[in-house]
């Protein structure tokens, strides 16, 4: 597990290494390699064992997908990798859900997440083409659905650490966002991209809880 956590640090590492210095290749081998040790991870702490382990386990391998079609510059191969990641999402609520929910925390979480969506959405809508505006609406729609659903998890179950990692999925994809709609900057990646790979750990690692 331990070994796992070390891993993903050193890939992420070469990862942020690739990025800046326009290091394809590198970007190629790291990415994937650091992807990887999340799955690895869910499977090793019995993520195969339990019907929440089991949809925890395939958001991991879409979110992989993601990170792989998100490498390539092309408007296409982005959308692939949004669609992907939205499907992951899909994947962690009905997780949440079928770990089992406090539903009155689900209803009052979805205020503040909700003022939080449209603020993010009027941030990006000015900078968002229109053929993209309906993907990425139904995304920050499911994303948020995602996080409530972790609210209500974490406190009928007290797993925290699932709100954790979704929180942190959510936040990291506002880098994504910002550098593919308002300004690309290595700034972006530098931060994003540490923490998703640790959104990701934290998922993967209560995948047999």
């Amino acid at each position: 597990m331990l070994f796992c956590w070390l891993a993903m640090a050193a890939f992420v590492a070469l990862l942020l290494y690739a990025v800046h210095g326009e290091r394809s290749r590198v970007e190629w081998l790291a990415k994937p390699a650091a992807s990887a040790t999340f799955i690895v991870t869910g499977v090793l702490t019995g993520g195969l064992d339990s019907s929440f382990g089991r949809i925890i386990l395939v958001g991991l391998v879409l979110a992989a997908v993601g990170d792989v079609l998100l490498i390539p510059k092309s408007k296409a191969a982005f959308l692939g990798g949004l669609v992907s990641f939205l499907a992951g999402h899909v994947a962690y609520a009905v997780a949440f859900a079928v770990r089992g929910l406090h539903t009155p925390s689900v209803f009052i979480s979805l205020i503040p997440i909700a003022v939080a969506a449209a603020v993010v959405l009027r941030w990006l809508w000015p900078h968002v083409e229109a053929k993209m505006r309906v993907p990425v609406l139904c995304y920050v729609l499911v994303i948020s659905s995602m996080v409530a659903l972790a609210v209500g998890t974490a406190v009928h179950t007290h797993a925290w650490v699932l709100l954790s990692g979704a929180v942190a999925f959510y936040l990291s994809d506002l880098a994504v966002a910002r550098h593919r709609f308002v300004k690309q900057a290595f700034l972006n990646r530098a931060w994003g991209l540490p923490l998703y790979f640790f959104a990701q750990m934290l998922l993967a690692s209560h995948a047999g809880s």
